[in-house]
């Protein structure tokens, strides 16, 4: 194992270190997920409702220029969904024909902070819209990834700031016998139930 490789499981273990924590916290702000579901207990769910702040105070105190900058952020709503739809019909159309398994997703797009009894109706808009756009943006980050490990899963020269999941598993760059001799594995990865994050 070279030292790239090292560092890759590291941050492995890191992330399986973020997963406890987050389990963690479901303990300690006293939710559960059933189901797919959060699910507060019933005395929490009531100090967050008494903790929701009024639309009409929630403009007041709002700065200006958020105000002002707002319809600008959701104009892209429309080529966000466009784009949703578009990488979907990619991954349907062309993961089969090249043996990759379908991106699932449900996996990258969560929407659940719109149920938080402590936001407004606006601000359950803006958490609803982002929720979305990061979701569609993870999602197709995921099925780019899957697509660059199918077709030239070969490292950068420079350093690559937050690579996606299967980078850490391309060959160096300038190792051509390495990239001869992994790409056919590096391709069957992808034909997996469940390829490796």
């Amino acid at each position: 194992m070279n030292r790239l490789d090292e560092l890759w499981s590291n941050v492995t273990d890191l992330e399986r270190e973020m997963e406890a924590e987050l389990k963690a916290a479901r303990r300690r702000w006293r939710y559960r997920l059933v189901a797919g579901r959060v699910r507060f207990a019933r005395e929490v769910r009531q100090a967050h409702a008494r903790l929701k702040q009024g639309v009409p105070r929630y403009l007041r105190e709002s700065r200006i220029r958020n105000l002002l900058t707002a319809p600008i952020i959701y104009s892209l709503f429309v080529p966000i969904v466009i784009l949703d739809a578009w990488i979907t019909i990619y991954q349907w159309t062309c993961f089969p024909v090249y043996g990759i398994t379908l991106v699932s997703r449900s996996r990258y797009v969560i929407i659940d902070r719109h149920h938080l009894a402590y936001l407004n109706v606006i601000e359950k808009a803006n958490c609803l819209f982002c929720s979305y756009a990061n979701g569609v943006f993870a999602y197709v980050r995921e099925v780019a990834g899957r697509t660059e490990q199918y077709w030239c899963p070969i490292r950068h020269a420079r350093r690559v700031s937050g690579p996606h999941g299967q980078y850490r598993r391309f060959v160096d760059y300038g190792d051509a016998n390495g990239y001869h001799r992994r790409l056919m594995s590096l391709r069957a990865e992808l034909k997996e139930d469940k390829p490796r994050p």
